[in-house]
């Protein structure tokens, strides 16, 4: 093992959401700041575009093996480089509700008020949205959260087949509004634009770094500083503590087939809601027998990942568009008249391309998908707008990350799913209506096959280390400091009590901001 002779102020483990924007926030402190990363930077190349490479080869997801709650091996669709998963994620970057903080009500059970409200983390969303370069327009959004501004960017405009949609969408008595975006567009002026409204966007990396990530929006500004170093390929296998157990001693990384130990004189762990817990629990001592921070019992539990369906809508009427992810639905977020229960949000997806079609058609369709030649794929995908709908799922300390041995267990169960089911229903007959046809048409509305998400999918993973007062109930305190390791912080999605019915991602960077001006004064 090779002791690193260096004395950090600070240890960043991971380069997403969460560890990118505390490196960007923290670097101006002039402390000794070393950030790890288990991944590389991401490589700029043709196959950044290609459909079959990303989603069909899957080329930029891990290869390692997890498994379920049967025992099963999953390919996790994880993303490590630097940057982590925010290098292919779909840049929705949306605030959770006023309401969402609170205790809420669903059909199949509660999901648990936060100890913090949304005003507390309101002044950190703003400052999120502007590092970010969001785009949205106030007032649009028929359930906004109060906001002390506008956007830092007008709305993605919709081309003229998803403008069509978003008018008959309104016509149903509902209100769609333009999607919030983290892209580095300027409409304006296209000549200086980064964006270029490509068709290769959600689910892709951004060949030309106009998508708004952790790496581009965090760590390479925090690498201007001299006093932030970053290390990749650098994976973290366990922290080493202090004799009494009380504070963090050691990082032991392992490089380039060699282990490592760094010193530090703060740690935060920044994997992501599974690989954190994971960390945690791999890292037990004999002053922290059941994993790191554990005492509660409540290390790995609660892990949520949002209900979530890709729907594809095919209707006689071709959509030409080349970025359609600009679409977002929140009627039915907190129910309607028929069903007084939350249901979620329906976003659109990135275009549906040719090679996509066989890599990720529903199960009943995936045989016949495949015998489909490119030119009659060509003409499928000239047809089809993309919906995501995602619904909140419900924390439950049976849904959990385990360690046996070296192997991860996922231990996931989905849960709320009527309300989930009910989303579906409801935006199908939105869909039928918004394609009906004459009697004379070939097909009385459109076709809408779509896919539920399967456990490998990682998108929103949430909880595992919820923040909260009370030690015996958490793992975290409301500065994200573990309860019981005094220099230990957790800064990603783990903190989450609760999961919302929106994307996580601008949640995590705002309280990054928010526990990096906590981290700026202790280390004063």
């Amino acid at each position: 093992m090779i002791i690193d002779d260096q004395q950090y102020d600070l240890i960043i483990i991971g380069t997403g959401a969460g560890g990118g924007t505390l490196a960007y926030q923290l670097a101006p402190t002039g402390k000794k700041i070393l950030i790890l990363e288990r991944g590389t930077y991401l490589p700029r190349e043709k196959a950044n575009w290609s459909a079959t490479e990303v989603y069909a080869k899957e080329r930029y997801h891990t290869n390692e093996t997890w498994y379920d709650i049967g025992g099963e091996p999953f390919r996790p669709q994880m993303s490590y480089w630097v940057g982590g998963n925010t290098k292919v994620y779909g840049a929705a970057l949306i605030r959770l509700r006023e309401r969402d903080f609170d205790e809420v009500n669903h059909q199949q059970g509660v999901s648990p008020a936060w100890a913090l409200k949304y005003t507390d983390f309101e002044p950190y969303y703003a400052q999120a949205e502007k590092l970010y370069e969001v785009h949205g327009r106030q007032g649009d959004d028929p359930i906004e959260p109060p906001r002390s501004g506008d956007y830092p960017h007008p709305p993605v405009s919709h081309e003229p087949r998803i403008q069509q949609i978003a008018e008959a969408i309104t016509k149903q008595g509902l209100r769609p509004f333009h999607l919030p975006l983290g892209i580095r567009l300027n409409e304006v002026d296209r000549t200086i634009s980064t964006c270029i409204r490509c068709d290769s966007c959600d689910g892709f990396p951004c060949l030309v770094h106009a998508k708004s990530d952790a790496e581009t929006g965090g760590i390479r500004p925090a690498l201007q500083y001299p006093n932030v170093t970053l290390k990749t390929e650098a994976k973290v296998l366990r922290l080493h503590t202090s004799e009494s157990g009380r504070e963090i001693k050691a990082v032991e990384v392992e490089m380039g087939g060699e282990t490592y130990l760094f010193h530090s004189n703060l740690v935060v762990v920044a994997c992501g809601a599974i690989n954190s817990a994971a960390l945690l629990l791999r890292s037990h001592n004999d002053k922290h027998p059941n994993g790191l921070a554990n005492r509660s019992d409540q290390v790995g539990r609660n892990f949520m990942k949002h209900l979530t369906t890709a729907l594809v809508q095919i209707s006689e009427v071709p959509n030409p568009d080349t970025y359609q992810k600009t679409i977002c639905v929140n009627d039915f977020y907190w129910g309607d008249n028929q069903f007084p229960y939350p249901m979620g949000q329906v976003q659109n997806t990135g275009n549906v391309l040719p090679d996509m079609i066989p890599a990720e058609a529903p199960p009943l369709l995936a045989p016949f998908a495949k015998l489909v030649p490119q030119f009659g794929l060509q003409r499928i995908a000239s047809h089809t707008t993309g919906w995501w709908l995602q619904s909140e799922d419900l924390p439950d300390p049976n849904n959990r990350v385990r360690m046996k041995g070296e192997k991860l267990h996922l231990e996931y169960t989905p849960n709320n799913s009527d309300a989930h089911e009910r989303l579906i229903y409801t935006w199908v007959n939105v869909l039928k209506s918004i394609d009906k046809r004459s009697e004379t048409a070939r097909i009385p509305h459109g076709i809408y096959p779509r896919n539920s998400t399967g456990i490998q999918v990682m998108a929103h993973q949430c909880g595992t280390c919820r923040f909260g007062e009370d030690p015996t109930t958490s793992v975290l305190d409301l500065n994200c400091r573990t309860h019981d390791v005094d220099n230990l912080y957790v800064v990603d999605s783990s903190f989450f009590p609760s999961n919302s019915g929106v994307n996580p991602t601008l949640t995590i960077i705002a309280n990054a901001l928010r526990v990096g001006e906590h981290l700026a004064e202790r280390m004063k």
